[in-house]
Formats: structure tokens, C-alpha cells, sequence
């Protein structure tokens, strides 16, 4: 069997109106996906609140992700990440509008 060798920086499309969530491995026990933001923000008043606990870290660009209970918008740049645990709503309230921002987030 071939082994492939991907990039996780290699097929993003142009700048899209929508964010972009690529889902690269799936099983029974977890899912990784690539999302990637030009500028996008969760929708006013609007909540991700997911059945499963979520790791997310930040690849590329910059963001600021409001955790539910608190008072400040934490800013993340490459390389920070973060847990947020099942049913824990969060919010992104700002994604750089300059360029790409390359969110891998493991969902298990």
C-alpha cells in the first residue's frame, strides 16, 4: 500500500466567504479536521456546542476564541491551542482579516 505524504498548509483554496472545515482523519474514536478562516467570526449570539470534547491549536494567523463564563476574548496566535470540553460553549469573535488563519482541531 502507498503512503502519501501530505502538507497541512498545501491545497487551501483562495479567500471564501464561508470558513472552510476539511475533515483529514475520521474514526470511530476521533476526528481531525483543517479549518480555515479569512476574516470569519461565529455569527452574533451563536454558540459551538458540540457533543464531544474538542483540542484545537492554532497553525497560521491570529484569532480570538470567547470561552462561555468569560469576560475576555483570548487572543491565540501560532502555536497556542487549547481544550475546550464537550458542551463548553465558545465562540470566534475575530479571525485576521489580512490573511489565512489555519486552525487543526482533534475532536474525540
Amino acid at each position: 500500500m502507498a503512503m502519501d505524504v501530505k502538507n497541512i498548509f498545501s491545497g487551501i483554496q483562495e479567500q471564501t466567504p464561508e470558513e472552510i472545515f476539511e475533515t483529514i482523519i475520521k474514526t470511530h474514536q476521533f476526528k481531525i479536521e483543517r479549518i480555515i478562516s479569512s476574516g470569519q467570526s461565529t455569527d452574533k449570539g451563536k454558540w459551538y456546542d458540540q457533543d464531544v470534547d474538542e483540542w484545537v491549536i492554532l497553525l497560521k494567523g491570529s484569532a480570538g476564541l470567547l470561552i462561555e463564563g468569560n469576560n475576555e476574548v483570548l487572543s491565540m496566535k501560532p502555536g497556542d491551542y487549547i481544550n475546550i470540553p464537550a458542551h463548553k460553549k465558545h465562540r470566534v469573535e475575530w479571525a485576521d482579516p489580512e490573511g489565512e488563519t489555519i486552525w487543526l482541531a482533534v475532536h474525540y
